[in-house]
């Protein structure tokens, strides 16, 4: 398993280094380990090039293997905050919309502004599109996510702490599309801090109660993992 959705001090309001984060993944059991600060645009977070050195903190740590990647911003054009160069040199991209960056448009722009974000080469994930705060078109986003060869996060920080709006409730519409239109999802900690790293029981006994199949949860196996973001064996 992969704890693939994690933030270091880079994000501004995370309280662990990337050995820090590493250290907990070993001894959580985690295969591997992805660094996905918050782009520029949230306040505190980093410059890009900061983002992008955290790469120098190497490929293994403490026997975890480490991914750099980055929670990019979803802006109320369909862009993203972090773009070109510097995207180029990260493993993957995981795409959200944060209200320190996006005003509400409706159901409808907001999927399109999303799905216009998913269309980049370097977008693989969509994170936590379950707060009602940004609603969504679930059933036109999990046709897309399927199309972009795109996974959708199953947020366990928010199952945890689910004080968003309808966010129980619109996680379980997405899954239910999912499992329906076979499209896959990814399970993330969102961890802050480094005993959050590798938190997944609420995500996982959700999963278990619908019967989600196993097989669409990208980062159940590292292997799976690197082939879907193009990193090969």
């Amino acid at each position: 398993m992969l704890d693939i959705h994690t933030h270091t001090t880079a994000s501004g309001h995370a309280y662990g280094t990337v050995l820090e984060n590493a250290m907990a993944a070993k001894e959580k059991g985690l295969t591997g380990l992805g660094i996905s600060d918050h782009a520029p645009g949230i306040p505190g977070v980093c410059g890009p090039e900061e983002l992008c050195s955290l790469r120098k903190n190497g490929r293994s740590l403490y026997g975890v293997n480490i991914y750099y990647g980055v929670e990019n911003n979803v802006l109320n054009d369909g862009a993203m905050t972090l773009t070109g160069h510097y995207l180029s040199m990260l493993d993957y991209c995981i795409v959200g919309i944060h209200g320190t960056c996006y005003e509400d448009l409706g159901p409808e722009e907001n999927t399109d502004n999303l799905i216009r974000c998913m269309q980049d080469p370097k977008t693989f994930f969509v994170s936590h599109p379950d707060d009602g705060a940004f609603p969504l078109d679930y059933e036109k986003l999990v046709l897309a996510a399927k199309e972009y060869n795109v996974a959708l996060e199953l947020n366990n920080s928010h199952i945890r702490h689910p004080w968003r709006k309808d966010t129980l409730k619109n996680i379980l519409i997405y899954l239910d599309l999912c499992i329906k239109y076979k499209t896959n999802i990814f399970i993330g900690s969102d961890a802050h801090s480094p005993d959050q790293v590798g938190s997944f029981s609420e995500a996982i006994s959700l999963l278990d109660e619908i019967g989600f199949d196993d097989d669409l949860i990208i980062n159940n196996n590292e292997e799976k993992f690197r082939a879907f973001i193009g990193l090969g064996k």
